[in-house]
């Protein structure tokens, strides 16, 4: 996912797109350990992934003013 789309993304967006992402990796690692993964790349893409979403949901927090 490329980190322009993530920036423009609503909160709600980012949020949704964090969840299903996770329910992804979770999906992954169980087909992992039953051993009918066929790309173990395909994790790491995810985790990265979700590392950067998470990356601009912070900043976006410490971005605004507190109230």
């Amino acid at each position: 996912m490329d980190l322009n789309n993530i920036r423009k993304m609503t909160d709600q967006e980012r949020e949704a797109e964090l969840a299903r992402m996770k329910q992804e990796l979770f999906n992954l690692r169980f087909q992992h350990v039953t051993g009918q993964l066929d790309n173990p790349v395909k994790m790491r893409e995810v985790k990265r992934d979700i590392a950067r979403v998470k990356t601009v949901i912070r900043e976006n927090e410490l971005n605004q003013p507190e109230a």
